[in-house]
């Protein structure tokens, strides 16, 4: 996950719909700059368009069960929609 704001600006950052190296491209709305994570980096950098060679900096981010999640942060609400199952 990686932050991104860049010179007080967020982008909208999306997938391109290309891979490369088995990992996606990434694409920002604002400025239609291709964003990508070189090997051996620990950012995500433009490699075309108006930021080339600019770095988004890494977050720290968890990948945890719900269940886990829950149990350490009890308080955490959730955005239910029609289609929702109860938990």
């Amino acid at each position: 996950m990686y932050s991104r704001e860049i010179d007080g600006k967020i982008l909208t950052i999306s997938a391109s719909g290309w891979t490369y190296d088995r990992l996606f491209v990434l694409y920002d709305y604002e400025t239609e700059s291709i964003w990508y994570h070189l090997p051996g980096t620990s950012a995500l950098t433009c490699v075309a368009g108006v930021y080339e060679g600019r770095t988004l900096t890494a977050v720290v981010s968890a990948y945890e069960p719900w269940n886990k999640w829950k149990e350490a942060f009890p308080d955490t609400k959730i955005l239910k929609t029609r289609n929702s199952k109860p938990e």
